[in-house]
């Protein structure tokens, strides 16, 4: 990874940060980008610790201008765009039974989970492809492969990730351009894990039950996710798109 340029949506807190920091360990240039500027300044004094040239943009995952300007501006200031890490747009919306959900939250769960991941990927193709080709990496949810009571719209969005990229792989690589996506369970160290077992609510007995039926004895943690994703990130990978690792201790190993 040493002097690849890294734009990490998402990369101010949770799984991206994590994946930010383990990047920046590498050597990697990295630029990070996410809602709110406080966080995400805090999150690239950090990073510059590890990776001098690390910055953050300020933008929005799900507003196709906001991720055409976060794409430019990472390129220009990194001078190019060797990997893309969709990991930002996380939705506030946990677990939750079909019939309870309003059709506001239905839309905006398939919204925030798939064009989140989706449009900040259109929107670093021409950088990623003037740097002679590069890799793109998705962050989505195991429920798409094993999915429980509660997580319909998690899963169904998690699955169309999966499909994106198989049908992305193949499309772009004319472009040597590769695309692969981890899917995750309940992970800890990040906010969502923090979310969830803040309140008791049907999430939290949900995750509550899933914790005591890891194989592996405990749920993975952020920092392993970010093992996964820098792999698929480096050279090491460089045969390897169109696939999903799922990261989730041995919890379920149904798949497609």
């Amino acid at each position: 990874m040493k002097g690849k340029a890294v734009l990490i949506t998402g990369g101010s807190a949770g799984i991206g940060f994590a994946v930010a920091q383990r990047m920046a360990r590498d050597g990697a240039i990295i630029t990070i980008s996410g809602r709110s500027a406080e966080a995400g300044e805090k999150a690239a004094q950090i990073l510059r610790e590890l990776s001098p040239m690390s910055s953050f943009i300020q933008g929005d995952s799900c507003d196709s201008a906001s991720c055409a300007y976060v794409a430019a501006e990472a390129a220009r200031r990194m001078g190019r765009m060797d990997v893309l890490v969709s990991s930002g747009a996380q939705s506030l919306l946990g677990p939750m039974p079909f019939s309870q959900m309003t059709a506001l939250q239905i839309e905006d769960g398939f919204r925030i989970r798939v064009m989140g991941r989706v449009l900040p990927l259109h929107a670093a193709l021409p950088y990623l492809r003037d740097s002679g080709g590069g890799c793109v990496v998705m962050i989505g949810s195991d429920a798409a492969r094993h999915p429980t009571p509660g997580e319909s719209i998690i899963g169904g969005a998690g699955a169309a990730i999966i499909l994106m990229s198989k049908a992305l792989a193949k499309e772009l690589a004319r472009d040597k351009i590769r695309v692969n996506s981890v899917a995750l369970t309940i992970t800890s160290n990040t906010p969502s894990w923090d979310r969830v077992f803040a309140t008791e609510s049907f999430a939290s007995h949900l995750f509550d039950k899933a914790l005591s039926r890891f194989p592996l004895g405990r749920a993975p943690a952020a920092e392993e996710v970010a093992e996964a994703v820098r792999f698929f990130a480096s050279d090491a990978a460089s045969q390897i798109t169109g696939q999903t690792l799922s990261v989730n201790g041995g919890l379920s190993f149904g798949g497609w």
